[in-house]
């Protein structure tokens, strides 16, 4: 299969490659960026789609990037890099002469609204309630292609756990020097997913054409993961204490209100479509993806 990603360069993208790499398949990552085994975006929007039979989309600036400030322009970059990609991969599969058999767009589970007791299938309603919501909503419709003989799939991951970036990168150092510890009170859910299974799931929805509409992307037992969970599990991985709670009021100074909702509240998700589509989990509990992560 040759294989289109948006983002593919990025750390979720690198983790796909490789995956799709490994079991033959072709991949030409869209970058802003040119390169070997690349295009650019302006490339793709004026020649339109190469030959392919699945396009995945993963790009997005990063949301809690702590250097930036949570201003109207970012806000406006945040929605751009996730919406307007879309639109320019859904505008190329519609105009392609063989369209491709799958598209693949990877979101969030901000869709769901954040709550200690309700648990959320892929059936669960959402994407209305604040900003990023309504951004997923927003995502989401941007890839609809209507009459399209492309199989169209919807990830809705959680917080990606890798070695190579995402949450545990960021983490990693305080915890390392003993100075880890949960957010907060610790209790919000923390719906999380190794990018080991989150690009499992998207190569699985690109094999398999019985896959379609919406998946969750979280471990199994992410819905009873807390944040205190996590930290606790990120100590005992490293052996080191994780006992130094991050204030919430430092997460909002340094994050903004409306992004500090990311950390500060979280989702119970289950992975209920996912598991009957008969993906099957890597890293299905936490123990075992840090063990992987972090030794």
């Amino acid at each position: 299969m040759r294989v289109l990603v948006g983002g593919g360069t990025g750390f979720v993208g690198r983790a796909l490659t490789q995956l799709l790499r490994s079991r033959g398949h072709e991949v030409t990552a869209v970058s802003r960026h040119p390169g070997k085994d690349r295009i650019t975006w302006n490339e793709l929007s004026h020649s339109g789609l190469p030959p392919c039979e699945g396009v995945v989309n993963l790009a997005g600036e990063n949301v809690l990037n702590p250097l930036r400030r949570w201003s109207e322009s970012f806000r406006q970059e945040v929605v751009a890099s996730r919406v307007e990609t879309t639109k320019t991969l859904a505008k190329a599969i519609s105009e392609a002469e063989r369209p491709p058999h799958a598209w693949v767009l990877i979101t969030g589970v901000g869709y769901y609204r954040p709550n200690h007791n309700t648990k959320y299938t892929e059936e669960s309603p959402g994407g209305d309630f604040d900003f990023f919501s309504r951004l997923v909503t927003r995502w989401e419709a941007a890839a609809e292609v209507p009459g399209t003989a492309a199989r169209q799939v919807v990830v809705r991951s959680g917080v990606v756990l890798g070695r190579d970036g995402g949450a545990v990168a960021q983490m990693l150092w305080p915890f390392r020097l003993g100075l880890g510890g949960p957010i907060a009170s610790g209790i919000q859910p923390f719906p999380w997913i190794h990018v080991a299974d989150l690009a499992g799931i998207i190569a699985h929805a690109l094999e398999h054409e019985d896959v379609s509409g919406i998946l969750n992307g979280v471990a199994p037992s992410a819905v009873t993961t807390s944040n205190r969970d996590f930290a606790q599990a990120m100590g005992s991985a490293l052996r080191r204490p994780a006992l130094l709670p991050l204030p919430g009021f430092v997460v909002s100074a340094v994050f903004g209100s409306e992004r500090s909702i990311m950390l500060l509240e979280g989702q119970r998700v289950v992975p209920k479509r996912t598991l009957e589509s008969k993906y099957h989990f890597a890293f299905p509990d936490l123990p075992s993806a840090l063990q992987d992560i972090l030794t």
